[in-house]
């Protein structure tokens, strides 16, 4: 069912629905829906009894376009007699608004010169009628065309496309220096131009090109400047450009076309003017008068073939002032390495130089420089120190000072010279330690001596430095990794338990030429403790180097081992004697059995040396002649020197087996020398011999020993029929002993 939208007649009868058991009753009908008994309510009825679909009020499309009902056929009491019918009733469009452009005023830009159909802008309107139909069938026109100064063009620049709205060029002419922009009048209709209308307005701009290039006017300027000044401002120069002002095409870049390095221009951006400065310092001496050549150009890009570029000609005069001397660079920079040649020229020509003058070094606090006070040449008078406490970021600083004596003040200058010392590479590295332990025992990947270097020099004449093994033998056994710019680890190839060994170990600089140095690495392998250290200390004192040496020290360790053997010695050969020696046989004479008057008893006292002769003498020796050695026929074979419980070594690993030692005595009594000297040698090397500093301790003989005491030695005849001069032959460890029996 279609209605007329904004129909104002009511009860308009749209449409009448019958049901078919109108033949066998009476039928009423009934209609629900919106518009009936929902929102927007009350605007559609039916007959009941005719079944005609009516409006009560008039319809507004653009609110509602349509609407969707139900009807039904009932009889008298209520029943449905059929299925509900489906109505749809649908509000047709009436042209009853007005179209309205979207805004107020359109405002568009169009550069000046513009070739005819170039697109302006777009202009639009809207209109609340259906647009399926004509009512929304919009059609734009221009309607006026008013420029701005005023009848500045008079014919029509500009059309619309009437579907689209796009505002176009339709003539040349667009000259912004002649008009500058156009105020239109539009109109829109719908009903494709035949219904009802609207107006509206649009603003046109015409911008600004490039198409002026500026002017100088005048072309020729005269200024003066004075010499060794620098001056901001020392004149300018003016173009103009018609281009419209305060602009992008407005605005000049000016340029130096034969710049000589002490001239500088520049624009001001409020007057376009340009702003010529003495950048360098001018001297009249040297040049009197310049004669710049000026140009002068848009920034943005001219796009008028037929314009030029133009130039003016400032000429500028330089004027003389007496003037004190001037160096030409302050300060003056030199870069040279700390190892310069003494002699070595550094600078020259560092000032201007009028006669009469005179160049000095007043400040030169390492005196490293020399100065010809004539011409101001510079040499340096011995090599550089870079670590000198007076190079400060490599840069050692002097004073120079020039005057001259033409002027009646005696009128002096200044600069400051900087000499930037570059490194080179005088000191090798050296290689720390020299010495250290490797414990054995732990796991094969933590093995090895951690080494380093140490180099007087500095970057980049020191670190990255280079570890290597000097000798190939060597190197089959150990080796070197690189663990960072500054260390790397000595590690053992092999297995090995424990043991010193000298590796020779060469560290290397980076520097150019690179400097070496070669070391000897002592290192102790052994098993360690729990704080890293060796169970004994041989290894500690193998590798030190402080104090007493290695060698030294075995060699005091020997002659106190020897001096505490002739003692146990002495006590044996006694106790043995007294067993075994026979009246009026053998060069010594034991005393009766019932002389014994002493048993060597335990006291805790320690000796060593030869000069410590007080602690035995006390307890064991009543006579120092009792010391003399017995022939080698008083040692039987059963006769065993009594030991007690001695101290443990520090200085050597535990429970290693003993050297072996001589069992038994010489037969000839003048090898005793020499059999001393092999007992010496084993105990030398034996580690579960006591310490060296240790007194033997024996164990108390009791009443009932076989063995006289000490003190019981005596000779069986007199000292005057003895002959020791065979002690003489012993050798110097013996020289005490053939002292104290020497008949003289």
């Amino acid at each position: 069912i279609c209605l007329p939208y904004g129909c104002n007649t009511f009860h308009v009868h749209s449409q009448q629905i019958k049901s078919d058991k109108i033949f066998t009753g009476e039928v009423i009908y009934m209609l629900e829906g919106p518009g009936v008994d929902q929102d927007p309510k009350g605007l559609f009825e039916i007959d009941e009894k005719t079944g005609w679909i009516k409006s009560k009020m008039p319809l507004d499309r653009e609110k509602h376009k349509s609407f969707k009902l139900k009807a039904f056929a009932l009889s008298p009491s209520g029943e449905r007699l059929e299925s509900p019918t489906t109505i749809e009733i649908y509000v047709l469009d009436q042209n009853d608004h007005r179209p309205e452009f979207t805004q107020k005023e359109f405002v568009g830009t169009i550069p000046e010169f513009s070739v005819p159909g170039t697109s302006v802008m777009q202009v639009t309107a809207i209109d609340s009628d259906d647009p399926m139909t004509e009512n929304a069938a919009l059609s734009y026109f221009i309607v006026g065309q008013e420029s701005i100064p005023p009848h500045s063009i008079n014919k029509t620049m500009f059309g619309i496309n009437n579907k689209t709205g796009v505002i176009y060029t339709r003539d040349v002419g667009l000259d912004r220096d002649v008009v500058q922009s156009f105020k239109l009048t539009l109109q829109v209709a719908d009903m494709s131009g035949m219904g009802l209308t609207s107006t509206g307005r649009a603003i046109i701009h015409i911008s600004d090109i490039n198409n002026h290039a500026p002017k100088f006017h005048p072309t020729m300027y005269n200024m003066n400047a004075m010499e060794n000044k620098n001056i901001a401002e020392l004149g300018r120069v003016n173009a103009t450009d018609k281009d419209q002002k305060g602009g992008d095409n407005w605005k000049i870049k000016y340029t130096i076309v034969n710049p000589s390095g002490h001239f500088a221009i520049r624009t001001d951006p409020v007057s376009n003017q340009g702003i010529i400065s003495v950048a360098k310092p001018l001297d009249y001496e040297s040049q009197a008068e310049y004669r710049l050549i000026v140009k002068a150009e848009n920034e943005v890009r001219l796009k008028s073939p037929y314009e030029q570029i133009h130039s003016a000609t400032v000429t500028v005069r330089v004027m003389n002032e007496n003037e004190a001397p001037v160096f030409y660079k302050n300060p003056i920079k030199v870069t040279v390495a700390e190892s310069i040649v003494p002699g070595t020229v550094l600078v020259s020509d560092i000032a201007h130089d009028p006669d009469n003058s005179k160049f000095e070094i007043i400040q030169d606090p390492e005196s490293w420089l020399a100065i010809n006070h004539a011409t101001g040449q510079i040499t340096a008078k011995r090599s550089f120190n870079i670590r000198s406490p007076h190079v400060r970021n490599n840069i050692y600083s002097a004073i120079v000072k020039i005057t001259l004596f033409s002027d009646a003040d005696g009128i002096s200058a200044t600069a400051t010279l900087e000499v930037s010392l570059w490194e080179t590479n005088d000191y090798p590295p050296v290689l720390i330690p020299l010495s250290g332990t490797v414990c054995s025992d732990q796991d094969r990947d933590k093995l090895g001596l951690l080494l380093s270097a140490v180099d007087e020099d500095m970057s980049p004449q020191a670190d990255p430095f280079t570890f290597y093994i000097g000798d190939q033998n060597v190197a089959a056994n150990w080796t070197i990794i690189t663990l960072n710019e500054t260390h790397a680890v000595l590690h053992p190839l092999i297995d090995i338990e424990k043991g010193e060994f000298s590796i020779p170990v060469v560290v290397s600089d980076s520097g150019s030429p690179s400097l070496s140095s070669n070391a000897l690495v002592n290192v102790t392998v052994c098993p360690c403790d729990s704080f890293g250290d060796c169970k004994s200390y041989t290894a500690a004192i193998f590798g030190t180097k402080m104090g007493i040496s290695f060698i030294a020290l075995m060699i005091i360790m020997g002659c106190i081992a020897l001096l505490l053997f002739l003692i146990v010695l002495a006590v044996a050969v006694n106790g043995c004697t007294r067993q075994n020696i026979r009246k009026g046989g053998g060069l010594l004479v034991g005393v009766s059995d019932d002389d014994i008057r002493d048993n060597v008893f335990h006291y805790d006292e320690q000796g060593g040396g030869e000069e410590d002769e007080d602690a035995f003498n006390i307890d064991f020796l009543r006579n120092p002649r009792d010391m003399v050695p017995p022939p080698a026929s008083f040692f039987p074979q059963n006769c065993s020197l009594p030991r007690g419980k001695q101290p443990l070594r520090k200085d050597a690993p535990h429970n290693l087996p003993s050297p072996t030692y001589p069992r038994k005595p010489p037969g000839d009594p003048t090898d005793i020398e020499d059999f001393i000297n092999v007992g010496l040698d084993a105990a030398d090397n034996d580690p579960n011999v006591p310490p060296y500093d240790t007194a033997l301790i024996y164990d108390y003989e009791g009443d009932g020993s076989v063995a006289g005491s000490l003190s019981s030695i005596a000779s069986m005849g007199s000292d005057v029929d003895q002959d020791y001069d065979y002690l003489n032959d012993w050798g110097p460890r013996f020289k005490k002993l053939a002292n104290m029996y020497d008949p003289r």
